[in-house]
């Protein structure tokens, strides 16, 4: 999954499972390159999945697949994928870091699909890199390595380092590896077998627009609520928000009943809310840290309304 590869055939691709991994990520990476084999009527690509002890993994989805070898006996990779899903840290392991870095020293390419950009980070295999994750991951991977750089792309290929924001964006990643090496024809071809309507470049949105996900047009709307988005650490006053957004206070309030059925105010504190939820379970972040990055003054305020919203209280939910 290197950007470039001058290698002999077939290209050799590795890909690390750990538990939990995510397999629509897994299956999105590997049916293009089966594919492509296929279609060309010759074996292009060949893959080695790994584990850390050479056992089956169990995916997210409670489904367990065999492997071929121990992450110990892969030396000689062009590239490597580590796959994960949630909590992808758990499973680090200083034979885990030891062995990336054995691989990255031999000049092997390394990336993560869907959450594996948290183990190369705590391996501290991404200075001066840039890496893309799903975007539901990206906001606490930036709270846990603030000095890497990240984007919202759909995937990222570079001469060392890729990843993918996991999901259908491993196809779409496939797709621009085989474009590159044997050409564009070829990937349309993949593409079309895969019933995947285009080829997706990498600046394409992970997400739908704004305004598809709210189901509405209505422009003003549409801009508060990208603002309160923009703003979680840091809550901006509505006020300030229906003045940005080129209505009053109360056009505002029932902007948001009318197509939300919500007040503005209970729907920005949801978005800081769900935001908090995924740090306390993602992270190791401290309850009180955890509350200041969503906007809260103090970590009584964020206790009360976490529990009014949840049912239970940020230390039970982090337990």
């Amino acid at each position: 999954m290197r950007l470039h590869y001058a290698g002999s055939l077939p290209e050799r691709v590795g890909f690390l499972l750990l538990p939990r991994f995510s397999m629509m990520a897994f299956f999105s990476a590997v049916e293009p390159l089966r594919i492509a084999n296929r279609i060309s009527g010759q074996t292009l690509f060949e893959w080695t999945l790994f584990s850390s002890d050479g056992e089956p993994v169990t995916a997210s989805n409670g489904m367990t697949l065999l492997v071929d070898q121990s992450m110990g006996d892969g030396h000689d990779l062009p590239s490597l994928a580590v796959c994960s899903g949630f909590e992808p840290e758990d499973h680090l392991s200083r034979a885990l870091v030891a062995w990336l870095h054995r691989l990255d020293q031999a000049g092997c390419a390394l990336g993560g699909l869907d959450t594996g950009g948290f183990i190369l980070a705590a391996a501290n295999l991404l200075k001066g890199e840039r890496i893309t994750l799903h975007w539901e991951s990206l906001p606490v991977f930036r709270e846990r390595f603030p000095t890497i750089e990240t984007t919202d792309e759909l995937f990222e290929l570079g001469e060392r380092r890729f990843s993918c924001a996991g999901g259908a964006a491993a196809m779409d990643m496939a797709l621009e590896v085989i474009a590159r090496r044997h050409g564009t024809k070829l990937a349309v071809d993949v593409s079309e077998q895969l019933i995947h309507e285009r080829l997706r470049s990498r600046s394409d949105q992970q997400r739908m627009s704004l305004a598809q996900r709210l189901g509405t047009h209505n422009r003003r709307l549409v801009e508060a609520v990208a603002l309160m988005e923009r703003h979680l650490e840091e809550p901006l006053a509505l006020a300030d928000i229906a003045q940005r957004s080129g209505v009053s206070p109360r056009q505002l309030q029932r902007l948001f009943e009318q197509h939300l059925g919500v007040s503005p105010q209970q729907w920005y504190q949801q978005l800081r809310l769900d935001r908090a939820k995924r740090l306390l379970t993602e992270t190791e972040m401290s309850v009180l840290a955890v509350g200041v990055a969503c906007g809260f003054t103090s970590s009584s305020s964020f206790a009360r309304a976490f529990r009014a919203n949840f049912g239970h209280s940020p230390m039970e939910e982090r337990r």
